[in-house]
């Protein structure tokens, strides 16, 4: 039997358990996969942390170094934010230029850090017009089984909560401080499989669902962000209703970020 016919075949399975409102994995419709987070992951990092999500595993480092700042923002630090998806992690994903699905990771989760304003970039600024910290988020995809820029958006936002400006190592300051995060942004996605609607996706959900809705929300039950992914459309009752599912799940993600 080839691919093409076995993945039919399941995304079939998944949108008739879908409507009886069942998940492959015996989930509930608003119920993530187990979630891990253990920051300080990458010693070499100034801020890291490994995120899991049921068998999805995502590396998050943060690198602080000294460098100039934008023509536009004399005042203000660097922000730069990359996801790399491993070859390793899933068979779909090839060594060579940066995939599609790896670009949107990097722009999702990028976009809630500067929306939430999780970083006051104005503390950055060492000599205006002259010198400035440029903070690098890389995120690397060890597994993927679904559910990426969940993982990525917490493995990051562990990984700053945990950073330090290393500004003795460059001469800056007598002593290294932390990286002060001003709010704490998470990202929570739901797909649309069929009339239902489920969080946290598996691979094999994402693959059969029709549409995608990535929520960010803040600690101040603002949302900060949101992204919409393939055709599926959602309604604006649809998406009231999943912003507060997501505020929800933010609060208990943000405890898991700070607090482990």
């Amino acid at each position: 039997m080839s691919n093409e016919v076995t993945a039919e075949i399941l995304g079939t399975h998944v949108l008739d358990l879908a409507r009886q409102g069942r998940r492959l994995d015996g989930r509930g419709l608003d119920e993530y996969r187990k979630v891990t987070v253990e920051p300080g992951f990458v010693a070499s990092a100034d801020g890291s942390a490994l995120v899991r999500i049921g068998a999805t595993a995502v590396v998050a480092g943060v690198k602080l170094e000294p460098g100039k700042p934008f023509p536009d923002t004399p005042n203000a630090g660097v922000l730069t934010t990359n996801a790399e998806l491993v070859p390793l992690s899933n068979p779909s994903f090839e060594p060579g230029p940066p995939h599609p699905r790896a670009i949107e990771v990097s722009r999702v989760i990028d976009r809630a850090i500067r929306a939430a304003e999780a970083i006051d970039l104005t503390k950055l600024c060492v000599t205006p017009g002259e010198k400035t910290w440029v903070c690098y988020v890389d995120v690397h995809v060890i597994d993927h089984s679904g559910n990426l820029i969940d993982a990525g958006s917490l493995a990051a936002l562990t990984a700053l909560a945990h950073a330090t400006l290393p500004a003795k190592r460059f001469g800056i300051a007598e002593s290294d401080s932390p990286l002060a995060l001003q709010h704490q942004p998470v990202e929570t996605t739901f797909v649309r499989l069929g009339d239902a609607i489920v969080v946290d996706p598996s691979f094999d959900e994402e693959l059969a669902c029709q549409g995608r809705l990535t929520i960010a929300t803040d600690e101040l039950a603002n949302v900060v962000a949101m992204q919409k992914g393939l055709i599926g459309a959602f309604s604006p009752e649809d998406v009231k209703s999943l912003a507060e599912r997501a505020f929800q799940h933010g609060d208990r993600m943000r405890k898991l970020a700070a607090g482990a």
